[in-house]
């Protein structure tokens, strides 16, 4: 991204604007990153390079990662744990891997394409 330094942010896709993002919290030294729908805006191919970006950085400079997701397909790859709210509360907790079609109902209360990418 460094050809793009000069540029004005507007003049950026959304994905080199999440990098963006990514790079000034970095720059910071945190010892926490909270992602609130960090993908929300993005195509599924965006979507998830910003997230495994993430996911890298978790894990190459040890700072955990909170992630506000949406998409349970996203959250399944990428996540190594999920907290399912409904309404305000908690009902999954656990292994991205282990949300079912039912958990998926408790959160959304509607079925499993929301399994789907």
């Amino acid at each position: 991204m460094a050809h793009k330094a000069k540029q004005p942010s507007r003049s950026l896709s959304d994905g080199e604007q999440q990098r963006v993002a990514i790079a000034r919290a970095l720059m910071q030294q945190p010892r926490l990153i909270l992602a609130v729908e960090p993908v929300g805006a993005l195509d599924p191919q965006p979507a998830g390079n910003i997230l495994g970006l993430l996911w890298d950085i978790a894990r190459e400079e040890r700072i955990p990662v909170i992630v506000s997701l949406h998409v349970v397909g996203l959250a399944r790859r990428y996540a190594d744990r999920v907290l399912g709210l409904h309404s305000g509360t908690v009902v999954f907790t656990g292994p991205a891997a282990h949300i079912t079609e039912t958990e998926v109902h408790q959160i959304y209360g509607t079925d499993t394409e929301l399994l789907e990418n």
